[in-house]
This record gives C-alpha cells, sequence and structure tokens, in this order.
C-alpha cells in the first residue's frame, strides 16, 4: 500500500480549485462579452481589471474618460513602455474598444489596429469610436491577418489568458513586428500555468526588456470597480442562474486570487524584436 504524503491532498485540492476558477472565469468572459454586445442599455468599452499606484498616478483625462479612470492606467502603463508617438500599433484583443480609442487620441501613433476574434465586438468598435487613424478588424491573435513586419508595436491587454495555443500566438507577433518593434504586455496566470507561461515566454523569438509583478497595482484598481462589475454580471447573465453567479462570485475571486494568499500572478513585460 503507498503511502500518503500528508500535504499532497490539500496541494491537490488547491490546484483543482485554482483550475475550476480559471475555467469559470474564461466562460464568464466569453459570455459576457456576448451579452453586452447584444445590450447597449449602459455602455462598456473596458473590460480589464484596473490599475492604480501609490502615490495615485497623475495621468491627464477628458472628462468623458474620466469614469474608465482605473481601465485606462492598465493601458497607460502597458503602451508606455515604448514610445509609440508616430508608430503603426496593433492592439490583440481589443474588447470593445475603449483603450484602443484612448490611446490613439493619447500617445498620437500613425495608425491603431484593434483586433478581436468577435465580429459583433468589433462593429460595436467601429460604431462607438471615431478617431482618427484607428481601425478594427476581425480576426484570430494566433493566425493574424496581417503581413510580415507590418507593425511597430503590439500590443496585448488581459486577453492571452482566452487562447488555446499561446505560443503561437508569440509567433506571431514576431511575425508582423518590424525589427527594433515592441510587443507591450500584461496579463495574469494561475499559479499552476506560470512555469508553462514563463517557458512559452522564454521561448519566443523576442528579447525580454523589463518585466514586473503588478498584483498589488491591479487590486488597488479592482478595489474601486468590483461592484461595478459585479453589476454588469448580473445584467448580462439570465435570471435562472443569477444566484449561482453570484455565490461563485467571480469579480471578488478575482481580486482574492491576486491577493498575497492568492493563486494569481499579474505581470507586465516589454519585449522587443531585434
Amino acid at each position: 500500500m503507498a503511502l500518503r504524503s500528508p500535504g499532497r491532498e490539500p496541494r491537490i485540492r488547491a490546484k483543482l480549485n485554482a483550475k475550476f476558477t480559471q475555467s469559470a472565469q474564461k466562460f464568464i468572459y466569453r459570455y459576457t462579452t456576448r451579452r453586452l454586445d447584444a445590450d447597449d442599455a449602459e455602455e462598456v468599452v473596458f473590460l480589464n481589471y484596473g490599475y492604480e499606484e501609490d502615490p495615485p498616478m497623475s495621468v491627464p483625462l477628458a472628462e468623458v474618460d474620466e469614469p474608465n479612470r482605473y481601465a485606462i492606467q492598465l493601458y497607460h502603463s502597458t503602451a508606455t513602455q515604448a514610445d509609440l508617438r508616430g508608430k503603426r500599433v496593433l492592439e490583440v484583443g481589443c474588447g470593445h474598444g475603449g483603450g484602443a480609442a484612448y490611446l490613439a487620441r493619447a500617445l498620437q501613433p500613425s495608425s491603431y489596429t484593434g483586433l478581436d476574434v468577435n465580429p459583433v465586438g468589433i462593429e460595436y468598435c467601429r460604431k462607438t469610436h471615431d478617431v482618427a487613424g484607428l481601425d478594427f478588424v476581425q480576426g484570430d491573435a494566433e493566425d493574424l491577418p496581417f503581413g510580415d513586419q507590418s507593425f511597430d508595436a503590439v500590443l496585448n491587454v488581459e486577453s492571452s489568458h482566452l487562447y488555446p495555443r499561446f505560443p503561437r500566438f508569440l509567433e506571431e507577433v514576431a511575425r508582423v513586428l518590424a525589427p527594433g518593434g515592441h510587443f507591450l504586455y500584461t496579463d495574469a496566470r494561475a499559479a499552476h500555468a506560470i512555469a508553462g507561461w514563463e517557458a512559452a515566454l522564454a521561448a519566443a523569438p523576442l528579447r525580454l526588456c523589463t518585466q514586473r509583478v503588478i498584483n498589488t497595482e491591479v487590486r488597488r484598481g479592482m478595489a474601486t470597480t468590483l461592484q461595478q462589475w459585479q453589476n454588469v454580471i448580473d445584467r448580462v447573465t439570465p435570471r435562472p442562474l443569477r444566484r449561482v453567479v453570484r455565490d461563485f462570485a467571480p469579480a471578488q475571486r478575482a481580486y482574492d486570487d491576486l491577493g498575497s494568499d492568492g493563486s494569481s500572478e499579474y505581470r507586465m513585460y516589454s519585449f522587443v524584436k531585434e
């Protein structure tokens, strides 16, 4: 009879719980974005957790942008790891286009293309965001519909955890980047997935410039928007499932998972193509 390690079962349960939470969050995210596309009662143009520093960031925002300050700050911090003025920029996984519209106005790239796999979401972006030099394209992150060396920078914000073949996405990023171009990237992974995440990034045909863990900054931003996200999730969840989803509390779980005793790590990276 094999002897069981006294600490083995709790570790297995923790790993299974983390995997279940991540899978549930992926499903809720996909379902929520589809429902939001069909519901214009309350516009939601940002779909990320948010970001705030200590002392607070002093990013100057127009009045129209202020309600989305914390989501914008995540975009701003990620994108300003490189100088995008006059550059050709691609954002993969643009969601509802709020970040694309802000960066196209604020950082003055020569062109900004937002890509997302959701065709209804892309139509929403085209209808909602009228900014010079900004366009939106429907396409797959793992098969980018652009020629080689088409962009000077590729941006990816809180989206890659949904990609089935993450290494393939990184290959596509490198392919469409011009030499000297930057990959500006931020996302989270559950603890059990971090080793694979790191291995894929290390194997990518890109040189790492900077990386940092931003759990504290993301939680600080999330703390101001948890109730807002719960309201959005309630609105898009079918009435018979609302009690189950409320009990699962996906927004609160994501917040808790980024805490000191949590099971996720949120990072920000910049890479360059040599």
